[in-house]
């Protein structure tokens, strides 16, 4: 995966908890493209990698790349790192974007965010509004107004702003009963959300849905396999209820990890045989082909030889 090293411009709190940071090149480049859906992984100075949203609309030569994170003081510390220990001036290697939830034409548009998962839909509404697209519809369901990032951007004819705190769950069927195929649904928020809009669109067409998950999506289904470490044969049993990761690391093979749920490719290895259940959010098909990432991805074959990825590490930025 390769990376750059950007600083810390701006931190802006959108809310008492969603903090917005604006990256830029040390020099004042250009930065790599991006369209909106894509995301950076950051290295926060405590050591997490963590995969955010980037919350603009993105483009050919973006002059900086704008994140916003929730502090979770209940996670496992990325967040808190981001909050406590990033300001203004501070460098901090991030990956090239990349981008598993892409934009895609249609005649109209419903978004639907929740919380925090409005940072990947911002982008996109932004964009379409900004070129003169009309049936740009957004449903942007939070807690209470207090913590509604970005909420005066969101006061249109098209847009609906519902805070549970006041007005209870909202129901959402309406916007789902009658199946059209001019519309496409993207959805990015917790996982009740995700799990309650997959079900009232079980009568859509599944190309018309798109979805962001928090974390990588788990099948549920796990059976025992054995791995085997290239560099010494080490030969390693995987039981059903242990990931990878976990077995490698209890018979003593150091394999670096940071988020743990397939988002940020910290812990990805190389595959030299084998046949692998791929559940991550971040390979691309591609890299699929010659790897995996150990904390959520199984091995569909009895057998699987694994070893460490070679990562290069590397930038380079020019103004045309």
């Amino acid at each position: 995966m390769s990376e750059l090293r950007l600083r810390v411009t701006e931190t802006t709190d959108l809310t008492p908890t969603v903090r917005r940071f604006a990256l830029q090149d040390p020099e004042g480049l250009t930065l790599p493209p991006y369209e909106p859906g894509a995301h950076i992984v950051v290295t926060t100075p405590a050591g997490h990698r963590r995969s955010y949203s980037l919350v603009d609309p993105g483009g050919a030569r973006p002059r900086e790349y704008v994140v916003c994170v929730r502090r979770d003081g209940g996670g496992r510390g990325g967040s808190v790192s981001m909050h406590d220990d990033v300001a203004v001036d501070t460098d901090l290697v991030v990956s090239m974007p990349a981008n598993r939830f892409p934009l895609r034409p249609s005649p109209r548009y419903l978004f639907v965010a929740g919380g925090i998962g409005i940072t990947p839909l911002r982008a996109m509404v932004r964009r379409l509004r900004a070129e003169g697209k009309t049936g740009v519809r957004l449903l942007y369901l939070t807690r209470c107004a207090e913590e509604t990032a970005f909420l005066e951007e969101f006061d249109g004819p098209e847009d609906t702003v519902h805070h549970s705190d006041d007005g209870g769950l909202l129901d959402l069927w309406p916007y789902f009963a009658v199946p059209d195929d001019d519309v496409r649904i993207y959805c990015c928020g917790p996982a009740p959300l995700m799990r309650t809009v997959q079900a009232l669109t079980a009568h859509w067409r599944m190309s018309r849905i798109h979805m962001e998950e928090f974390a990588a999506p788990h099948s549920g289904i796990s059976v025992p396999f054995t791995a085997v470490w290239a560099p010494d044969g080490r030969r390693v049993d995987v039981p059903a209820h242990l990931s990878l990761l976990a077995a490698l690391r209890r018979a003593g093979v150091p394999v670096t990890s940071s988020c743990e749920a397939g988002v940020c490719g910290t812990c990805r290895l190389e595959v030299l045989e084998g046949e692998v259940d791929h559940c991550d959010s971040v390979l691309t098909e591609r890299e699929k082909l010659s790897s995996m990432l150990a904390c959520v991805s199984r091995a569909k074959s009895t057998e699987i030889a694994v070893a460490p990825h070679l990562v290069v590490s590397q930038y380079s930025s020019a103004d045309d």
